[in-house]
């Protein structure tokens, strides 16, 4: 019977530290400042799309998990739920819209009212990919 107690000390302590160990380096872990980092490429909302529809794998492997920093004109503001989408429609396709499609930071949200559609404006963003029809960036800030 002591044998079975003694196992089951071991396992449990071994589960309090992995616990701990996820609980530090995982869910613990610091985020990266989105905002504040430094855009890798500079270019326009045209250069990036056209990169990724002529050759999607190409660009995926230059610009997919970098920041980037692009120059547009406005052509929608999305806004639900406390989230803010910025668009900039390049082309039309057979299923609507195509284009780039950034989704800001909640602290950038207050910034969407100042601007206004065919607007040119500078953003920021982590590219996620391409979905055939848009390419996508999440964590956006306004460049002023």
């Amino acid at each position: 019977m002591k044998k079975y107690l003694r196992i089951f000390a071991m396992l449990a302590a071994t589960g309090m530290l992995a616990g701990i160990f996820v609980y530090v380096f995982v869910i613990n872990k610091s985020h990266p400042d989105y905002a504040a980092a430094r855009a890798e490429y500079t270019l326009s909302t045209g250069e990036i799309f056209e990169a990724y529809r002529s050759d999607k794998a190409a660009a995926s492997s230059l610009y997919d998990g970098k920041i980037v920093e692009l120059t547009g004109q406005l052509t929608a503001i999305e806004s639900a739920d406390n989230e803010a989408y910025l668009c900039f429609v390049l082309d039309e396709g057979l299923f609507g819209p195509e284009g780039v499609r950034l989704h800001l930071l909640k602290s950038e949200n207050n910034k969407v009212s100042t601007l206004q559609q065919g607007e040119l404006v500078r953003i920021k963003g982590y590219v996620t990919g391409y979905n055939e029809t848009d390419v996508l960036l999440e964590h956006g800030s306004l460049v002023q």
